[in-house]
């Protein structure tokens, strides 16, 4: 899951990066609304964390112009502001869901993971496909009752590749996806990730095939 934070607390900003990023998520930072909207125009994320008292444009004006656009990319708002009133009006800006400061990393966490299995139209905690199961929460993975040794970026892939059963993705989809502003991901990089999970994948009916001159599709084999 790739996530901008929109925060201009920067202590509370550096500890949401490290929590999600240990959790092994990708998570870019900008501190003001300004340059939240502009990157918000060029790149795509799956979640966006939004704080309302922020420099240059609040954090409703970004979601009100975020939504007018059409971006449907799930939005949790972060404020310090707890009466009912603003939580009203940032739902109905567009906001998916609203978590008061200060907050349990813990549920912010779990918050998250649902408005993302949502988005993907993924409504349980666990894929199931004959003897592999993967866990969303926990980013567990099993086959025959055995746990997968994956990496942060192997299980990022996983999920990718779960959230895009049957769909071509693309080596740029990837990057953009998976990789944050500080990554420099190179289509070798890429290669080689696939080429491991592929390895330990080995098994189980879920395939990543590759699309020449394309990028892959993540498959489950019912033969």
């Amino acid at each position: 899951m790739r996530i901008l934070l929109v925060e201009d607390n920067v202590a509370l900003a550096e500890t949401v990066v490290e929590r999600f990023r240990a959790e092994g998520h990708v998570i870019d930072h900008e501190g003001d609304g300004e340059e939240a909207d502009y990157i918000l125009r060029h790149k795509q994320f799956d979640l966006i964390l939004l704080d309302i008292n922020l420099p240059k444009r609040s954090g409703f004006e970004l979601l009100r112009g975020i939504r007018a656009r059409n971006l449907d990319t799930p939005v949790l708002v972060l404020s310090a502001r707890s009466e009912i009133d603003d939580r009203v009006v940032g739902l109905e800006a567009g906001a998916d869901d609203y978590l008061t400061k200060p907050f349990d990393f813990r549920e912010l966490i779990a918050r998250c993971r649902v408005l993302a299995r949502r988005k993907s139209g993924l409504a349980k905690n666990l894929f199931v496909a004959g003897n592999l199961t993967f866990d969303w929460g926990s980013k567990l993975a099993n086959i025959d009752g055995k746990d997968i040794e994956l990496r942060n970026k192997e299980v990022q892939f996983l999920e990718m590749f779960l959230a895009n059963l049957d769909r071509v993705v693309t080596k740029e989809e990837i990057a953009d996806k998976i990789y944050s502003f500080d990554e420099e991901p190179s289509h070798n990089a890429i290669e080689q990730t696939v080429t491991r999970l592929r390895r330990k994948l080995e098994g189980s009916p879920f395939l990543i095939k590759t699309i020449r001159g394309l990028g892959y599709i993540g498959h489950v084999d019912e033969t």
